[in-house]
Parts: structure tokens; sequence; C-alpha cells
């Protein structure tokens, strides 16, 4: 599964809409710093795996400091799609999980609790994930990935009505 930033495709919204979080000082676990949710997503054509990989950037160290990934969907679904029922590779495809074939700061580990506790529990930017998931594959993947109902009629093409039986 290669990932790749949502900026390459959507610039202008990835910029309007990257989650940033600024932790102020004095905070327990983390420096006082801003960082950038950065996401990416799977440009594999024949992979549906409904998951985000964050690259967290830290603006003071101008570098980034934690990978997680994450999936939106129930741990079923996970088992389905991955056709394997090892609770532990559903979890990690669930998340939030640091992504283990990343490199990790110090500051990973209290990053993904920030996440966890904060970021994820946040339904308006889950349902931001998704969409901007679904954004992304419809471009890599339009003939799988479009919504229902956006396929064009053609011109010729009358739609169907739906005829009423009548009563005698």
């Amino acid at each position: 599964m290669p990932f790749e930033p949502f900026y390459e495709r959507f610039r202008d919204l990835a910029i309007k809409e990257t989650r940033n979080i600024t932790i102020f000082e004095g905070h327990p676990t983390l420096p006082a710093d801003e960082y950038g949710l950065v996401e990416l997503y799977c440009n594999d054509e024949n992979c549906d795996c409904r998951r985000v990989i964050f690259n967290v950037l830290s603006k003071n160290r101008n570098d980034y400091v934690a990978v997680i990934g994450y999936g939106w969907e129930s741990a079923n679904f996970y088992r389905q799609w991955t056709s394997r029922k090892d609770p532990e590779v559903v979890r990690e495809l669930q998340g939030p999980i640091l992504n283990p074939l990343s490199p990790q700061s110090e500051l990973a580990p209290a990053l993904l609790e920030l996440m966890r506790e904060l970021v994820l529990k946040d339904p308006l930017y889950v349902a931001r994930l998704n969409r901007h998931y679904q954004m992304f594959k419809e471009k890599v993947d339009p003939k799988h990935f479009r919504k229902p109902g956006a396929a064009k009629q053609s011109v010729s093409e009358k739609p169907k009505s739906k005829k009423r039986k009548r009563r005698s």
C-alpha cells in the first residue's frame, strides 16, 4: 500500500483543512510547539483500506516527529477486509497506532496519546478524514470509487419513472 500526501492532489483544500495542534508551555508530556497533521492516503487502485497515515510535523523542529496510522471503520470491517482473524492485525489496521515501519521521535508516544484522547474523538474531524479519503480514492480510481449517483446520465437516456399500479 503506497501512501501519498493528500496535498499532492488537493493542494488548496489541504492548506485549508489540515488540522494543526498548538501545545502551550506547561503541557505534561509535549513541548510547546505547533504540530501539523499531514494526511496521507493509499494510492493503490485495488485497495479500499479506509485508513489515513498522519505524518506529524513539528513547526519548531521543521521535521516529522511521529507517523500514526488510523482506520475509522469497525474492527469487523478490517477483519473482513484483511481476511485475517488475528486481533493484533485488526487492531493495527484500525489504530490509532505508531506506524511500526516508520521512524519515530521521542515525542511519538505522547502524540499518539493526544491523537487517541483528543483529535480522533472529534466526529466532525473523523468525518472530514473519511471525505478526504473518498475524494482521494475517486481521483486515483474513479471507476471503483465514484459515489453513488455521481455518474452522469447521457442526454439521450431518459430517467426511468416508477409506475403506480392502478387499483380497480
